[in-house]
């Protein structure tokens, strides 16, 4: 596996220790901010400020990195920025530092976001594009589980002891940091082109970019728009007669499958090509929600979730593996922190419309909605986007 260079390596080793302090918060995230005094309204403003602030900043930081022809500086912010948030949000409990901690964290993810992937696609060939960015994503997703898996221990220890938690997730951050301290950039020709980079100015690439990769985002993103939070996959459980621990207990058996499947569908789809295994993941996606909307078991939502699983192994990673070979190489930041940038306000929107459909017509009018739009994606993916080993940088 000589593909798998040291810098591959440190950055998903540097994804994982940052994951598992994220997802230590993400199970208590919500608890404690209401036993803080925040509203659910009010915690729903948090996340789409947080969410909001990440998909801009990672287009912007992108288009900088490219601009720059470096990635490592960025990179290393940005895991700083993240590590920096998990103390912060438990130094006080005013609702406008909050907002400042959540906002640092989510800047972080979008600073170093676009740099990141394509530094990992500078150490691939089109040919392995798919199991390079596949075991980045299992290391990545093996945080979400060994993450939620100690919030659980140290809640049984010391429960409701919200605070400390946020102070020990820092130490994990702090590790990544570290790491990030070890990439190198490699050498690259200086752009010549020394205009300044404006907020907004990734949003122009989308003009210049090449028509296979429009053709592609603009499918990726009808898809985002109808698939929303995993929140309403783990309430339709819950309104089904879960526990909570059963509950948790299914969502760290979906990132285990997720983790473990990964790097192996990351080989098959440089094998048997990159658009089969994505368009195969969809359809998964497509029996997954139209399985939660009839009713059953824990054994039935339990398989449900193996191939939910399944789905984010054969989709996360190999769509940017995906953009990344239908794209220039001086451009792969700009392109991926563009999609991502619109990803991210097509996320916000979904689990809007989501909440409004399961609010108005029921969670399976909601869910099955959300199948038929995705089984529309797979169809025209199939018949307008061609695969992506015919184009070249």
């Amino acid at each position: 596996m000589k593909y798998l260079t040291r810098t591959v390596w440190i950055l998903s080793v540097v994804s994982l220790l940052t994951d598992i302090a994220s997802e230590m918060l993400y199970p208590i995230m919500p608890i404690y901010l209401k036993s803080i005094g925040f509203s659910v309204l009010l915690i729903g403003i948090l996340e789409g400020v947080a969410e909001a602030s990440a998909g801009l900043s990672k287009g912007y930081f992108g288009k900088l990195s490219d601009h720059a022809g470096k990635r490592a500086p960025f990179v290393r912010l940005g895991y700083t920025f993240s590590a920096l948030s998990k103390p912060m949000m438990a130094l006080t409990v005013y609702p406008l530092w909050i907002f400042l901690a959540r906002t640092v964290d989510r800047v972080g993810k979008g600073i170093r976001t676009g740099a990141r992937d394509a530094m990992l696609s500078d150490e691939a060939t089109p040919a392995t594009k798919g199991r390079i960015f596949g075991f980045h994503r299992s290391m990545d997703t093996l945080g979400a589980v060994i993450g939620p898996a100690l919030a659980l221990l140290y809640l049984y220890f010391y429960p409701a002891n919200y605070r400390m938690l946020f102070l020990l997730a820092f130490f994990p951050g702090v590790l990544a940091i570290g790491c990030s301290l070890l990439l190198k950039d490699k050498k690259r020709a200086m752009p010549e082109n020394s205009t300044r980079v404006g907020f907004f100015s990734f949003l122009h690439y989308w003009k210049s970019s090449p028509v296979i990769y429009r053709r592609l985002v603009a499918g990726l993103l009808i898809f985002t728009l109808c698939n929303s939070s995993d929140v309403f996959l783990l309430l339709k459980i819950k309104q089904a007669g879960l526990s909570d621990t059963s509950t948790i207990g299914v969502y760290i058996f979906y990132n285990m499958v997720y983790a473990l499947a990964s790097f192996p569908l990351g080989v098959l789809a440089d094998q048997i090509g990159l658009k089969k295994i994505f368009v195969a993941g969809l359809l998964l996606f497509t029996i997954v929600y139209a399985g939660m909307a009839a009713a059953g078991d824990w054994y039935w939502y339990g398989l449900l979730f193996f191939l939910y699983g399944l789905y984010a192994a054969a989709t996360e990673g190999i769509s940017k593996a995906w953009i990344s070979n239908i794209t220039s190489k001086d451009d792969t930041a700009t392109a991926i922190g563009t999609y991502t940038a619109f990803q991210s306000v097509c996320t916000m929107l979904a689990s809007s419309v989501t909440g409004l459909l399961w609010f108005e017509f029921g969670a399976g009018s909601a869910l099955l909605t959300t199948a038929a739009i995705a089984f529309m994606v797979v169809l025209y993916l199939l018949i307008i986007v061609p695969e992506p080993e015919k184009f070249s940088h």
